[in-house]
């Protein structure tokens, strides 16, 4: 009973998260962090650590004004989620775009302490024509 009350908060605590990317709330987003958090999107070649992390997702959401995610699938247990995403946005060009990702988020006293990035987004398809 325990390790499903351990998975639906880790559920819960990535949930919230999602929300807050797709509502682009830096606020939110950064409060679910621990302290030290690592952000590295390993298709990009981008790493951001600490204090850094909040002024990376801005430029993120600064470069992508509409990206949005929706879940596909979540894996919670002992101190470790694993979510399956796909997201949207229109690029500069102003095509919209869409690829499907998956985030590996290790946690530790409620908060995330590593977002690890791995996507499809260097072969982004094209949603319109």
């Amino acid at each position: 009973m325990a390790d499903r009350d351990a998975a639906g908060a880790l559920e819960q605590l990535i949930e919230r998260y999602n929300e807050a990317w797709n509502a682009h709330d830096l606020d939110t987003i950064v409060s679910l962090h621990a302290a030290g958090m690592v952000f590295e999107n390993h298709t990009a070649g981008e790493r951001a650590e600490g204090d850094d992390v909040r002024e990376h997702i801005a430029a993120i959401f600064e470069r992508w004004p509409d990206l949005a995610f929706a879940g596909r699938r979540l894996y919670a247990r002992d101190g470790l989620v694993v979510s399956e995403w796909t997201a949207t946005a229109t690029a500069a060009d102003g095509r919209r775009l869409t690829w499907d990702g998956v985030d590996v988020f290790p946690c530790e006293d409620g908060r995330i302490v590593r977002k690890d990035v791995y996507s499809a987004a260097h072969r982004a398809r094209t949603l319109d024509g």
